[in-house]
């Protein structure tokens, strides 16, 4: 089965950013992640650029102008976003044009209640051994 044809989490439903090589370009896809990078260059004519990430990779996101306007606080002061769009590929790179975009940062105080604090334990409420860089087990 060719990548394209696979199905990939679609709105509302968040992709990993793993996965965002699965729908093809110009598919509506939903990601978020946590702001790690906004970026306003003088020669882009009004386009913010973002970067999100997940717990498995970055996202690429543009932000036309007029998008921005509407959402304007969430885009500088959330930090962390859901953004539907649409695949945009260029040159290798994959990004998301921003069609909607939502200050999910409440749900960063909530994580360690869906369960990450459960990564650090082990069965019978052990702490787990994290392996250092290079070990095998």
């Amino acid at each position: 089965m060719k990548p394209a044809d696979r199905p990939w989490p679609k709105p509302p439903s968040a992709i990993p950013a793993a996965l965002l090589q699965l729908p093809p370009a110009n598919a509506r896809v939903t990601v978020a992640g946590i702001v790690i990078l906004r970026q306003r260059p003088g020669t882009a004519k009004g386009v913010i650029f973002l970067t999100l990430e997940d717990e498995t990779g970055i996202v690429n996101i543009i932000v036309w102008r007029k998008l921005y306007d509407a959402f304007r606080r969430a885009v500088i002061s959330g930090r962390m976003l859901r953004v539907t769009g649409r695949v945009q590929r260029d040159s290798g790179v994959t990004h998301v044009v921003a069609e909607r975009i939502e200050d999910i940062s409440a749900m960063l105080d909530s994580l360690p209640a869906l369960g990450v604090d459960k990564l650090c334990h082990g069965k019978g409420g052990d702490a787990a051994r994290v392996p250092r860089y290079g070990e095998t087990g």
